[in-house]
């Protein structure tokens, strides 16, 4: 019998109380968070700018500022690179639980999307080059350079724990996540003005933002466009970047969450250079359930995919389709919400009765993830609140205002037990982790057995020891009996309610994500706020509100694996 220590891979060492490194450690934070502040400003101010009439801001101007922000990001990219592939002693831990492989393929299927988008984008720019501004062009083409850089670098790197040039390296992770937070904010502000010069067309009036080439051409009427955009390879370049805006909104999320982990890891001491951690080796989706989960979500999913079609095609035709379009689209959002209120709820109801122990070891990204959760639903809550008290107050009072408020209640209700049963899963063990008083002072923790027999010599030694064994086959045979847990129903019915969750996150975001706006279909909220104050809050808050359903889908994914 041989004995060896294995802490906990996540364990943070104690920090030395002197030296220069770590007293200058919240300076380095404090300095790289700075420089992310005000570019981040910077850009926050031109982009915003840019969209209206009354600001002297051109778009080319705001092109500037990202091509700039992506190329400098990506030079540090390369630098960092060169410098961890030469010196791996730079890298002397990694953290296991930071860039799962489930956040890194979405990044990966975000990123070509977004690649498919700058070639439509420069296809479109170029089908009128003799009019257009040179950076036009290039942004798209120094934006694909920078997704395939940076979509490469978060792959590798990111569960890096640097210890190299620690101030340097924390201001280019933000520098980079800036660019990234620019990004998303340039596509949310090009999108929300593109749907409100579509919304103005429809009801003949002028629009009051000032539009880019590309969106004037979208709805030009006169000869005062100097771009138009008049052959039909023109036109399906302009229709389908605007499609595939959502990708890249959803990436440059994806890419900053990676970039934050990334940045909080900077300097990091682990207890132990290789974490095990939760890996998705041997996962099947529907392996260890009782499939009612996996077929009802998916009934939900094609059901809403037909929803959606039906609402985009009959919500631009005559007011009684539409209303008929507006109906159908409520009904089945709450169908959707009020099962996975009660399905979240009887997720938290199953934790009651679990015996798997807290896990309050330090761990970054699930910090983040929390943070991201709870942020990212106050969007769906303040449009909620604010449709609630337009339905009370306002004066119609028919089947559309009931269902709308009824929709309003559900979203808030569902956002809150689904967040709830999240965060308790996320804070949940590994399967059978039992929970111990005092797991330090375990009289067989970490150790390594050769001989099976001395299992039943030691006393109160915990029921999952790892085994070893000359022979690898029977030694994987072993582990396999002794530290698989059984399939218990708890799991199973909670695996049901991940996936299930997981599915109807990805279908409600699939409908406001790709252009379905009932808020400005139903003119509840118009007439009684006004069109300017209620886009203003529908155009700042349904972002989030998007966000919250992807990131929802990726966190579901971490619960199921973890159930």
């Amino acid at each position: 019998m041989s004995e060896e220590l294995v802490p906990h891979p996540n364990e943070s060492l104690p920090a030395p109380r002197t030296g220069p490194r770590e007293v200058w450690k919240k300076g380095g934070r404090l300095l790289s968070v700075l420089l992310a502040v005000n570019v981040l400003l910077l850009a926050c101010t031109l982009i915003s700018g840019g969209a209206f009439n009354k600001v002297a801001v051109y778009d080319t101007d705001v092109f500037a500022l990202l091509t700039t922000m992506m190329l400098l990001a990506a030079l540090w990219i390369i630098f960092y690179l060169l410098r961890t592939s030469r010196c791996p002693d730079a890298v002397p831990y990694r953290d296991a639980h930071a860039g799962p492989i489930w956040l890194r393929g979405g990044l990966v299927l975000f990123g070509i999307c977004t690649l498919v988008m700058d070639v439509f984008k420069t296809g479109y720019y170029s089908s009128f080059f003799e009019c257009q501004s040179a950076i036009k062009i290039l942004h798209p083409i120094i934006q694909a350079v920078f997704v395939i850089v940076q979509t490469y670098f978060l792959w590798v790197s990111a569960k890096d724990c640097i210890h190299a040039h620690l101030d340097l390296t924390r201001c280019g992770l933000m520098l980079t996540l800036t660019t990234n937070l620019a990004i998303w904010m340039a596509a949310v502000v090009d999108e929300s003005v593109h749907q409100a010069h579509s919304y103005s067309d429809s009801l003949g009036n002028t629009s009051h933002t000032r539009l880019s080439p590309d969106r004037e051409s979208a709805g030009s009427t006169g000869g005062r466009d100097p771009c138009p955009c008049s052959t039909a390879i023109c036109q399906i370049f302009q229709q389908g970047y605007f499609y595939l805006y959502p990708f890249n909104i959803e990436y440059s999320l994806f890419a900053s969450t990676m970039l934050y982990v990334m940045w909080k890891n900077v300097g990091r001491l682990l207890a132990s250079t290789q974490g095990h951690g939760h890996t998705l080796s041997r996962v099947s989706l529907f392996r260890e359930t009782f499939f009612a989960g996996p077929i009802l979500g998916l009934l939900l999913f094609v059901v809403g995919l037909a929803v959606f079609i039906v609402y985009e095609v009959q919500v631009s035709g005559e007011r009684d389709h539409t209303q008929q379009a507006l109906v159908t689209y409520y009904s089945f959002n709450i169908v959707c919400l009020g099962l996975m209120t009660l399905v979240s709820l009887s997720g938290s109801v199953i934790y009651r009765f679990d015996r798997r122990a807290m896990d309050h070891h330090k761990n970054p990204t699930r910090t983040l993830d929390v943070a991201l959760l709870m942020g990212a639903a106050l969007g769906q809550y303040a449009i909620s609140y604010y449709s609630i008290v337009a339905v009370v107050v306002g004066t119609p009072k028919d089947l559309l205002g009931a269902l709308n408020l009824a929709h309003a209640l559900l979203v808030i209700a569902q956002h809150t037990f689904q967040n709830v049963f999240i965060i308790e899963s996320l804070h949940r063990g590994p399967p059978g982790a039992e929970p111990h008083e005092m797991p330090p002072k375990e009289p067989c923790q970490g150790l390594t057995f050769n001989n099976l027999d001395a299992l039943h010599t030691l006393p109160a030694c915990p029921p999952t020891p790892r085994l070893v064994s000359p022979n690898p086959e029977s030694s994987q045979e072993a582990v396999a009996i002794i530290s698989a847990p059984r399939c218990h129903w708890r799991r199973r019915c909670l695996k049901d309610i991940s996936l299930f969750l997981l599915l109807c996150n990805i279908i409600l975001w699939i409908m406001p994500a790709f252009g379905a706006r009932p808020h400005f279909s139903n003119t509840v909220e118009v007439d009684f706020y006004g069109y300017s104050l209620w886009a203003a809050i529908v155009n700042i808050c349904l972002p989030f509100g998007i966000f919250y359903r992807m990131h929802a889908v990726s966190s579901l994914l971490e619960v199921y694996v973890l159930s």
